[in-house]
C-alpha cells in the first residue's frame, strides 16, 4: 500500500513544478506493479484527491514537458481499477460561499448567535477577514467550483433538483399528528419546487421572484469605488479596494447562477481567479478532438476531458446521500465596520417545507457534496461511452 500525500492548497500542476509529486505517483505505481509480479494497482482516491488523480491520469499520458511522457497506455498497463470516494466531480456549492464570504452554514449562524465575535475587531482580530485572505490564496480551491454551469446546475428559471423535506422532519411532523392526518397532509402539499439554480440571491425575493421580475443590474464592468487605506483594518482585503460601488454593484446584479458564479470572483477576488483561471476551467467541451484540451487546465474537468485510453480498467463511485448538503444561499449585504466583509448570509431567512434554514438552500447529498455533483457522471457515463 502507497498513501499519496501531497499539497492541497498548490494547483495541482503546480504540486509536479514545486514537489515533483506527479512524478513520485507514477514512480510508486510503476514500482508497485514491478514488485508484485506485474498484477496492476487498485487505486482509491478520496474528495478532492479524485479531481488529483482524474489530472494524473492525464498528466501521466501527456508528453514531457508539460505531462509525465508515460505514453497514452500507461494507465491500461498499470491502473486495475479507480475507486473514487466522495468525489465532488462537478465542484461544490460551500466552497463558493467560502471564498464570497468566509462562510458556511455552520460559520453563518455562529454568527448569528454571537453577533459581533467572528464580525467585529473583536480582541483585535479579525477572524473572517485573516480566513479569507489566506483561503483565497489556496489555488486548489478554485478546482471545486461548479462546473458545467447553467446546464448542469440549472439556470434562473429552474433546475435539475426538486426540494424534499428531511427524513427528520417528516418524522417529527407524523409524530405531531393527532386524530386524521390533514395536518401531516398539508406539510407536504406545502413543499414546492424551490430554484437551487439561483446559486447566490439577494434577498429571499430574489430567490424566488419570476426572472422578468428581478430588476438586476450587470456588474461586470461596473466602476468600483475607492477607499483610502484604513490603518485600523488588522487585514486588509480585495473587497476595501472595490469600495462601496462595487459592492453596490454585485449586490444589485440580484441573482448568480452556475453560469455567473465564475465570473463574480473575477470581479471581488481577480487576483485569486488570475491565478485560478490558469489551472483549471469549468466549461462542457464542444468538441474534445481540438487541441485545446491537451493543456492541463481541462485535465481535472470531467466535462472537458476524455478519460484515458484504458478500456479494461474499472472506475467506482462511492458517494453518500440521504443528508441535508449546501446547495445555494441566501445573501445580504453587512453594513458593517468599513474593515468587515460586505456580503453575509442572512441567516432570518428561512422556508415553511426544510429546504431554506438559515439563509441556506440544501439538497440530497452527504452534507459536503450535492448528489448531483458526486453522482452526475458515473450515471452520465453509462449510456455515454464517449466520457
Amino acid at each position: 500500500m502507497y498513501m499519496a500525500a501531497y499539497d492541497w492548497r498548490l494547483s495541482f500542476q503546480n504540486t509536479q513544478v514545486r514537489d515533483q509529486t506527479l512524478s513520485r505517483i507514477k514512480s510508486n505505481i510503476e514500482l508497485m506493479v514491478a514488485t508484485n509480479g506485474g498484477k496492476k494497482a487498485v487505486i482509491m482516491p478520496h474528495s478532492m484527491g479524485v479531481f488529483y488523480f482524474l489530472h494524473f491520469m492525464k498528466w501521466v499520458e501527456a508528453p514531457a514537458p508539460m505531462g509525465g511522457g508515460g505514453g497514452s497506455d500507461w494507465c491500461s498497463n498499470h491502473i486495475k481499477a479507480v475507486v473514487n470516494i466522495g468525489g465532488p466531480f462537478l465542484g461544490v456549492l460551500k466552497v463558493v460561499s467560502g471564498l464570497f464570504s468566509a462562510e458556511a452554514k455552520d460559520i453563518a449562524v455562529a454568527r448569528a448567535i454571537a453577533p459581533g465575535f467572528l464580525d467585529s475587531d473583536f480582541f483585535r482580530f479579525q477572524t473572517l477577514q485573516h480566513v479569507m485572505r489566506m483561503s483565497r490564496t489556496w489555488d486548489s480551491t478554485m478546482s471545486m467550483i461548479a462546473k458545467g454551469g447553467d446546464t448542469i446546475w440549472g439556470g434562473l428559471d429552474w433546475s435539475p433538483e426538486e426540494c424534499h423535506p428531511s427524513n427528520e422532519r417528516r418524522h417529527q411532523n407524523n409524530d405531531t399528528q393527532s386524530g386524521d392526518d390533514k395536518e401531516g397532509e398539508n406539510i407536504v402539499s406545502r413543499t414546492e419546487k424551490i430554484n437551487y439554480g439561483r446559486i447566490i440571491s439577494f434577498g429571499k425575493d430574489a430567490a424566488e421572484l419570476p426572472p422578468t421580475e428581478l430588476g438586476r443590474f450587470d456588474f461586470r464592468g461596473a466602476v468600483k469605488g475607492s477607499r483610502v487605506m484604513n490603518s485600523t483594518c488588522d487585514v486588509w482585503t480585495e473587497y476595501q479596494e472595490m469600495g462601496l460601488g462595487g459592492v453596490k454593484a454585485v449586490a444589485e446584479y440580484k441573482v448568480y447562477t452556475a453560469g455567473s458564479i465564475v465570473d463574480l470572483p473575477e470581479y471581488v477576488a481577480p487576483k485569486m481567479l488570475a491565478r485560478g483561471s490558469a489551472d483549471f476551467s469549468y466549461g462542457i467541451a464542444d468538441d474534445l478532438d481540438d487541441p485545446k484540451y491537451q493543456h492541463y487546465r481541462y485535465w481535472s474537468n470531467p466535462l472537458e476531458t476524455r478519460l484515458p485510453n484504458a478500456p479494461d480498467m474499472e472506475i467506482y463511485f462511492m458517494y453518500g446521500v440521504g443528508i441535508p448538503t449546501e446547495r445555494a444561499y441566501v445573501y445580504k449585504l453587512s453594513h458593517a465596520a468599513e474593515c468587515d466583509i460586505p456580503f453575509r448570509i442572512d441567516t432570518s431567512t428561512n422556508d415553511g417545507n426544510g429546504c431554506l434554514q438559515d439563509g441556506v438552500y440544501t439538497a440530497d447529498g452527504d452534507e459536503t457534496v450535492p448528489v448531483l455533483s458526486a453522482g452526475y457522471m458515473c450515471e452520465k457515463a453509462k449510456p455515454d461511452l464517449t466520457l
